[in-house]
């Protein structure tokens, strides 16, 4: 399998990364995309991927973070995405939900950021919460202008979107909420995203699936969001697993296979 969205820098794993990674290889995780939420943070996350060899990592800052990196380029972000580890932008998008960074500055670095994955054909990872009108309309009006993969990460948006989305060619992943008891609506929502357009993730260390809901999330919880799935489309997570990891490398073609 392969997790598509981790956060393995910082804190959080400090003390046991080693352990993280070879829990998660034991459960059948066998390729990791590491995310970058900050460029400042990229020297550390690109550390992580040069050191093993199944390991890639995106360049790019999140929403959250868009008000302090209110000058990116898409120049300096298409720079760094020729590392031979770079395989993704991002993540960026929208969060309207927390607001940390205003409205028009993370308008400003979306924007920035597809640019580069336009101009490098690389994937941009999209993150986006109560936001999807505007999400919607961003993507289908540089959409317009040239195409770019798109990947909607960790989906919990609405059908429209996701609608749209795949019109434009997007992939959507899904993470631990999947198995959520309250995740109904987000249920609902996957099940009218065609399999073969759908990746699966943990975006640990947060939304650990079930039974492991409330603690730290680890790759080697990935087998869980697979079952989510296949509990949702009548596959076996064996099938899930292989279908998705396919999926990932159709989306991630800088990886090989």
């Amino acid at each position: 399998m392969f997790d598509t969205h981790v956060n393995l820098h910082g804190e959080t794993y400090e003390e046991d990364l080693d352990e993280v990674l070879s829990r998660a290889r034991t459960a059948g995780v066998r390729r990791f995309l590491a995310i970058c939420d900050r460029l400042d943070s990229f020297p550390a996350i690109q550390a992580i991927a040069t050191a093993a060899s199944d390991i890639w990592c995106s360049v790019g800052t999140h929403p959250h973070h868009a008000k302090d990196f209110p000058d990116v380029e898409a120049e300096e972000l298409v720079g760094l995405s020729q590392h031979p580890d770079v395989v993704a932008i991002g993540e960026t998008g929208l969060d309207f939900h927390y607001g940390y960074s205003p409205a028009d500055i993370q308008e400003k670095s979306f924007r920035t950021h597809i640019a580069a994955a336009r101009e490098t054909g690389l994937p941009v990872i999209v993150h986006t919460r109560e936001a999807d009108r505007e999400t919607a309309e961003i993507l289908e009006q540089e959409y317009a202008k040239g195409s770019f993969p798109i990947l909607l990460h960790c989906y919990t948006g609405g059908l429209d979107l996701a609608q749209r989305g795949l019109e434009l060619g997007a992939y959507v992943s899904v993470s631990g909420i999947l198995s959520f008891k309250s995740a109904k609506d987000v249920r609902a929502v996957i099940s009218e995203v065609p399999l073969e357009r759908i990746i699966l993730e943990t975006d640990c260390p947060y939304l650990a699936p079930v039974p492991f809901r409330g603690r730290r999330n680890e790759p080697a919880y990935l087998p869980y969001v697979a079952k989510a799935l296949a509990d949702l489309s009548g596959e076996t997570p064996e099938q899930i697993g292989a279908i998705c990891e396919a999926n990932a490398l159709n989306l991630f073609t800088k990886i090989g296979r």
